[in-house]
């Protein structure tokens, strides 16, 4: 059964910085592209971050460029996002997915159960 675990996630201040991983139950994991997404309550998930197959190839949301960070560690089938300067509008539930065919935005096989992140001002 293929899981994604995420963790990493807390409560923090605003200025903050936090770590999130997803570890990967999947065979052949550099074969998948991965993101982040978040979801606010009361609002739409959004994307957050990509990194494809290569790592030379990542992606972020215009909300996030310049503080956060997604990178991959194949051999431990991880991926993780650096998340810095946090603000309160960064506030949400942090899911992880990964596709074979994925591009930033779309084409996800599975998804993670999300780790939680809250900002305070």
């Amino acid at each position: 059964q293929v899981q994604l675990v995420e963790s990493g996630g807390g409560l923090v201040q605003a200025g903050d910085s936090l770590r999130l991983s997803c570890a990967a139950s999947l065979r052949s994991f550099d074969a998948y592209g991965t993101g982040w997404f978040r979801q606010a309550p009361g609002k739409e998930r959004e994307f957050v971050s990509y990194i494809g197959m290569s790592e030379g190839s990542t992606f972020y949301a215009t909300a996030v460029k310049g503080r956060f960070t997604i990178s991959r560690d194949n051999a431990k089938n991880t991926v993780y996002l650096q998340m810095n300067s946090l603000k309160p509008e960064d506030t949400g539930l942090y899911y992880c997915a990964a596709g074979i065919g994925a591009v930033p935005q779309r084409g996800y096989d599975y998804w993670g159960q999300g780790t939680q992140v809250t900002v305070s001002s």
